[in-house]
């Protein structure tokens, strides 16, 4: 999918709480999570394949840990993020600019208070060393 870079600029423009960046992650987050699910659209098949609130934030969280490592705190903290609703903004705002779409059950409740971000980006990270490239 080419990202819609222009939409994302009218967007940021919009609301400027969050940088272009996070909109460009929470993209290639809801890619990463439809992998960890195995919800991948198929070739034959072009509809995405829904994830909810809850698993795109685990999703976030995770690729966040494989990008960031401990610094994704900061990295998000750049973008304007600071607890798990504003990635339910972020999301809300694509889906009103039609970049992304939503069920009927779907809410930015979803995302409300979710998990504590300090936490769950800090708590419990290990830095896994390949052996193999020693």
């Amino acid at each position: 999918m080419k990202m819609p870079y222009a939409e994302l600029a009218e967007i940021v423009e919009r609301d400027p709480r969050y940088s272009l960046e996070a909109y460009d992650f929470v993209f290639d987050a809801l890619r990463h999570t439809q992998r960890m699910l195995n919800r991948l659209p198929s070739d034959d098949d072009d509809e995405p394949k829904h994830v909810t609130g809850r698993e795109l934030l685990e999703g976030i969280r995770d690729l966040a840990l494989r990008e960031f490592g401990l610094m994704a705190r900061t990295v998000f903290r750049m973008w304007g993020i600071e607890k798990t609703d504003d990635f339910g903004e972020i999301v809300f705002n694509l889906v009103e600019a039609d970049l992304m779409r939503k069920t009927e059950e779907d809410g930015r409740s979803d995302f409300h208070n979710v998990f504590d971000l300090d936490k769950a980006l800090t708590e419990g990270y290990e830095i896994k060393i390949d052996e193999s490239d020693l």
